[in-house]
C-alpha cells in the first residue's frame, strides 16, 4: 500500500495543466470526499502496527504535495489570464514603431560637421552667454569700434561685460587660448542678434563656424577647403570669392556658389544671377592670433563661417525661416535621416 501512495506522490509531482478544469479534475481525484486520499485514510487501519507511522507520513506527504500543486496550478492560470486580459494576446505581432523625424537645422548640422570631419576638422563648443573679451575684442574689435555697429547684440542689462554670443568665434578665441597649433576645428552653435523677426530673419539663428591655424596656412588652402565642400554639401562645384571685410579677418571674402537657373526657384534665390552667397571667409587676422596667445610671425590660419538655417532653408526649400523655430509637426515630420 505504501509503494502505491509512492507512486501517486510521484503522480502529483509531474501533473501539469492548461485549464481550470483540469486542474478540478485533479482536485476532486486527489482531494475531493470521495478522493484518493479519503481512501487510503480509510485504509489506516487495516495497516500493521509497525508500518503506520510510515504509511501516516507517505499519505500526509501525498495530501501536502496535492494541495500545493492545485493552489500552483491556479495561480500560473490566473497570471496568464490577467497578462491576456491587460495585454491582449501576447503572440500577436506589436505594433509597427514610426521611424521619428530630425529637426533640418539637425541634418544640416551633422551634415556639416561629418564633411569638415573627413579632412581632420574636430568640433568645439562653448557658451551661449559670453563675455566682451570672447566675443568681441579678442576678433580684433576694441570698445567703440565702428564695426561693433554691424551686429545687434543682446546685452545682460546687470552687466554689460556679459551678452549672448553673436556668432560661434567667440567659440574659436577660447579654443585657441587653451589649445596649441596645429588647430582644425569647426565650431557649430546658436547665436542671437537683435534684429525683427521677419520670413528671411530671426533673433537667433544657428551657424557653423570653422578655423585652421598652421605654419604655412595660404589663402589657396582656404579656396581649396571651400571648393571642396561646397561639392560634398550641394553637389556643385563652380564658386567664387568676392572681396569683403570682417574684422577679424585680413583679407576677407564672400563665399558665392554657382546654384544655376534650371527652376523659377532658382530665378528667384539667386535674383536671377544663377549665383548664391552662402559664406564669408578669409585669413585670421594676425591681432586675433596675438590676442589667443599665437605667435603670428610663425603662424598663420584661415576661418568661414556659415549660417545652418540659411542652407537648411536652401535645401529643402522651406520659404519662411520662423517655420524652424514653431515646432509644427506636420512640418517636422516631413524630414526623415540618418544623421
Amino acid at each position: 500500500m505504501i509503494d502505491k501512495i509512492k507512486e501517486h506522490l510521484q503522480e502529483v509531482e509531474v501533473f501539469s495543466a492548461k485549464t481550470k478544469e483540469d486542474i478540478e479534475v485533479f482536485r476532486i481525484k486527489y482531494l475531493g470526499k470521495k478522493g484518493l486520499l479519503n481512501e487510503f485514510f480509510s485504509e489506516f487501519k487495516n495497516v500493521a502496527n509497525e508500518q503506520k507511522k510510515e504509511f501516516g507520513q507517505t499519505v500526509n506527504a501525498l495530501k501536502k504535495a496535492a494541495e500545493e500543486k492545485v493552489n500552483a496550478l491556479k495561480e500560473e492560470l490566473e497570471g496568464k489570464e490577467e497578462s491576456a486580459g491587460i495585454y491582449g494576446d501576447l503572440s500577436r505581432p506589436g505594433e509597427p514603431i514610426t521611424l521619428g523625424s530630425r529637426h533640418p537645422i539637425s541634418i544640416v548640422k551633422n551634415k556639416i560637421t561629418e564633411i569638415f570631419s573627413r579632412i581632420g576638422f574636430n568640433v568645439s563648443e562653448g557658451p551661449e552667454i559670453e563675455d566682451d573679451w570672447h566675443n568681441f575684442t579678442a576678433l580684433n574689435l576694441p570698445e567703440y569700434h565702428p564695426a561693433r555697429d554691424m551686429q545687434d547684440t543682446f546685452f545682460i542689462q546687470t552687466n554689460p561685460d556679459v551678452l549672448l554670443r553673436t556668432h560661434t568665434s567667440s567659440v574659436q578665441v577660447r579654443y585657441m587660448e587653451n589649445n596649441k597649433p596645429p588647430i582644425r576645428t569647426i565650431s557649430p552653435g546658436r547665436v542671437y542678434r537683435n534684429e525683427a523677426i521677419s520670413a528671411r530673419s530671426h533673433c537667433f539663428f544657428h551657424q557653423v563656424e570653422g578655423l585652421y591655424v598652421d605654419k604655412g596656412v595660404s589663402f589657396a588652402d582656404l579656396k581649396q577647403t571651400l571648393q571642396y565642400f561646397t561639392t560634398e554639401m550641394f553637389g556643385k562645384s563652380k564658386i567664387r570669392l568676392r572681396p569683403s571685410y570682417f574684422p577679424f579677418t585680413e583679407p576677407s571674402a564672400e563665399v558665392d556658389v554657382y546654384w544655376g537657373l534650371e527652376t523659377e526657384t532658382d530665378y528667384k534665390m539667386t535674383k536671377g544671377t544663377g549665383w548664391l552667397e552662402i559664406m564669408g571667409c578669409g585669413m585670421v587676422d594676425p591681432n586675433v592670433l596675438e590676442n589667443c596667445g599665437i605667435d603670428s610671425s610663425e603662424y598663420s590660419g584661415f576661418a568661414f563661417g556659415m549660417g545652418i538655417d540659411r542652407i537648411a532653408l536652401l535645401l529643402h526649400q522651406i520659404p519662411d525661416i520662423r517655420m524652424l523655430s514653431e515646432n509644427d509637426i506636420r512640418f517636422l515630420e516631413q524630414f526623415k535621416s540618418t544623421l
